[in-house]
């Protein structure tokens, strides 16, 4: 039994991180799926801006924004202030632009309440959802409206991408992870649907928003509710927003805990997206992608543990516990370097990175069953 647990785990985390990226490498060119596009199609869009204290960066975003390559009489701009405390309000007012609206909550509820709130006030065919600090790429709306001329298709996520000046461990680690799933939403784009959208660049059909959770995750939730409509989610790589990366692996591994909080929530809300019958190949994709990548940390737990058990069965085991060993050990200096403020090589840095995001995962679901919500935010600035 011991061995079958251990040997489960392995396979598992293999599956995870190889086996589903290989399995939707081969996929995509035994099974793509076509999706109109229309470079010249310009439906009416709402750009929503979440912002927490953003006086900082909250004039370029709006400058940023208003300046992107799409009609003008086809854009407006709402910028919603969750009970901001400093300049970020008067900054927004300050304007004076038609086309630039603030939408202010009375005291803070978090990002994805003011998201809902302020629906009501938008009739446009399409609605962009953006942080604060994501700056747009001059030709993202174009990017992301393009393909809504496809009556299938319900949202489409861009490609957030961080500042190439990056140097911290953490954001240089960020960047590598991040790499990876671009590479996989790709893929998972081209068989069938994106899984879940990004906070800093995704666009929805306004008709298909229903209200959310003050606890939900508005990029994963929103999603999952539009697949469940029947609808299906494309990647654009070339819809392009910077933003910043965390400065440290503990804000990361911060953020990473809250995230796997709220969409571990949000998943199961939802629980019909994970029936074949109904989503067909988005039920595995998501299975895949993100409910066993959250349960890593369970399976790094139990690999570790049957491991222990077996070590005195042969060599085979023996061999096998020294590499655990070796790896989370590795991952322990990484850990104890960056508590010092010191950089450590990508080899260090790697396995410390795996373990923290599986450590978060599992802490996140934790939190969970704890009675723990998550529902406001602080920017990687603000932590």
């Amino acid at each position: 039994m011991i061995e079958i647990i251990f040997w489960i785990s392995i396979g598992l985390i293999i599956y995870i991180y190889l086996g589903y990226p290989l399995i939707l490498f081969v996929l995509k060119f035994l099974f793509p799926q076509k999706v109109a596009q229309d470079v010249l199609y310009f439906p009416t869009v709402t750009l929503i801006i979440s912002a927490f204290n953003e006086q900082t960066v909250i004039v370029e975003k709006i400058k940023n924004s208003l300046d992107l390559d799409y009609p003008r009489d086809k854009l407006q701009i709402w910028v919603v202030s969750d009970a901001s405390t400093d300049d970020t309000d008067r900054l927004v007012k300050e304007f004076g632009n038609e086309r630039v609206h603030l939408h202010r909550l009375g005291e803070r509820r978090g990002k994805t309440y003011g998201i809902t709130s302020v629906m009501n006030k938008i009739d446009s065919e399409i609605v962009v959802f953006s942080d604060a600090n994501s700056i747009y790429d001059k030709h993202a709306l174009r990017e992301l409206v393009k393909y809504f001329i496809d009556p299938k298709v319900g949202y489409v996520v861009g490609h957030a991408r961080y500042y190439k000046d990056q140097t911290s461990s953490a954001g240089i680690q960020e960047n590598t992870y991040w790499s990876f799933e671009i590479k996989m939403k790709i893929n998972e784009s081209t068989i069938g649907s994106v899984v879940g959208g990004d906070g800093a660049i995704y666009a929805i059909r306004r008709e298909l928003f229903k209200p959310l959770n003050q606890d939900d995750i508005n990029d994963f939730v929103n999603p999952i509710q539009i697949i469940l409509q029947g609808y299906r989610g494309v990647f654009n790589p070339k819809a392009v927003c910077y933003e910043e990366t965390s400065s440290s692996f503990m804000k990361e591994y911060w953020r990473k805990r809250r995230i796997v909080n709220r969409s571990w929530r949000g998943l199961w809300k939802n629980a019909r997206v994970l029936n074949p019958f109904k989503t067909g190949l988005y039920a595995w994709q998501i299975l895949s992608h993100k409910l066993l990548r959250w349960l890593g940390g369970l399976f790094c737990l139990l690999a570790f543990v049957s491991n222990l058990l077996l070590v005195t069965s042969g060599s085979f085991f023996l061999f096998t516990m020294i590499l655990q060993i070796l790896f989370h050990s590795v991952a322990l200096w990484g850990y104890y370097m960056d508590r010092k403020g010191k950089n450590a090589n990508f080899l260090i840095n790697l396995p410390y990175y795996f373990d923290m995001v599986n450590l978060a995962s599992l802490q996140g679901i934790i939190d969970v069953f704890r009675g723990k919500t998550y529902t406001t935010w602080k920017t990687i600035r603000q932590e």
